[in-house]
């Protein structure tokens, strides 16, 4: 007898023919996975391309291959140097503190004399480091603005800084029209603008002073305020020679431990002169002192990156003894001013 079902059923009727679907590899072997597209050379890419400023796209991988940059060691402390500086920087701040003693009623033509001589080494230092357009022209209108400014800061009838600001934006005028007169200046012109008005500004600053020692207390002021100033400098300096650690910026030869042993030593000394002198006590004196040799101490670290901010950029350096001036002049040009508004605000 025949069985009631045929041995096929179950089966499917397609089971002697191919079976169907997606065409792949021959039976018995897996596909292989996809681990992504490859690049030209047929290396598997491990990350997305970023996109780069002016080239191609570049890959993680691709930055292990780059050469690493190379430190710029950082400038030598010349320890002779920085002790010729900080002696400089003394015997101009004893100079100062001594012309303010000749100075009295009616006789102030002393320390004008004594002033007017500084203004003219800062004048030079400046201008030759600096190097602005026209030089000669800067040089010789910022001399004649210093002379205006101590004639009038001497015969002014009231002791004021307006003739003072009058002579400094007539010397700033004058030192940027003789730029352009010449064809070969008139293009660096805008670049030197603030160039010549540090110059005309930080020499016209030094008739404050003379402006001081014309108001109540300004003399004693001038003792405290200039005594610190130059005690902040040569300790500041000092202790770049012996320990300039820790380095402010590889390129400037200057300690950040300079700079606060040099403003807090300052002050100090002008507390202790607070308790000797008249119409001081030793709060008052620390408070002016700590202003202005803080002040100075700051503007003779802020030359240094200015100088070599300049040889970084290719300029040719200058003339050496101009260069290492600019920094004590620049801290007492600015402690200058400094002096009289906390004289005239806080005594």
């Amino acid at each position: 007898m025949f069985p009631s079902t045929s041995p096929d059923t179950g089966r499917d009727p397609w089971s002697d023919g191919a079976a169907p679907g997606p065409a792949g590899p021959a039976r018995g072997y897996p596909p292989a996975p996809r681990t992504g597209p490859t690049d030209d050379g047929g290396r598997e890419r491990k990350g997305p391309r970023r996109l780069r400023k002016g080239g191609p796209g570049r890959r993680p991988d691709d930055e292990s291959e780059e050469a690493p940059e190379e430190e710029v060691p950082p400038v030598p402390v010349r320890r002779p140097l920085a002790l010729t500086v900080a002696g400089f920087a003394a015997l101009l701040g004893v100079g100062l503190v001594l012309g303010a003693q000749t100075a009295g009623p009616g006789h102030r033509l002393p320390f004008a004399f004594i002033i007017f001589g500084v203004q003219l080494l800062f004048v030079l230092a400046w201008t030759m480091a600096m190097r602005p357009p026209a030089l000669l022209v800067v040089a010789l209108v910022s001399a004649g603005a210093a002379g205006i400014a101590d004639a009038a800061a001497v015969q002014s009838e009231i002791a004021g800084l307006a003739p003072l600001g009058y002579a400094a934006a007539a010397g700033f005028v004058l030192g940027v029209l003789g730029q352009l007169v010449r064809r070969v200046d008139r293009v660096r012109v805008t670049d030197s603008l603030g160039s010549t008005l540090l110059i005309v500004v930080g020499v016209v600053a030094f008739a404050t002073l003379i402006v001081l020692s014309r108001i109540p207390k300004g003399t004693q002021a001038i003792t405290v305020c200039l005594t610190a100033t130059g005690v902040a400098l040569l300790v500041a300096r000092l202790t770049d020679a012996v320990a300039p650690w820790p380095r402010l910026a590889p390129q400037v030869p200057r300690g950040a431990a300079g700079v606060v042993a040099g403003a807090m030593l300052g002050t100090l000394t002008s507390a202790l002169l607070g308790s000797y002198l008249v119409g001081f006590t030793p709060t008052s004196a620390a408070l002016v002192g700590l202003v202005t040799a803080g002040t100075a101490v700051l503007a003779d670290l802020a030359v240094g990156y200015a100088e070599a901010g300049r040889l970084m950029a290719g300029e040719p350096p200058t003339m050496w003894v101009a260069r290492h001036m600019q920094g004590p002049l620049g801290g007492f040009a600015l402690a200058a001013p400094a002096a009289y508004a906390m004289c005239v605000l806080f005594l």
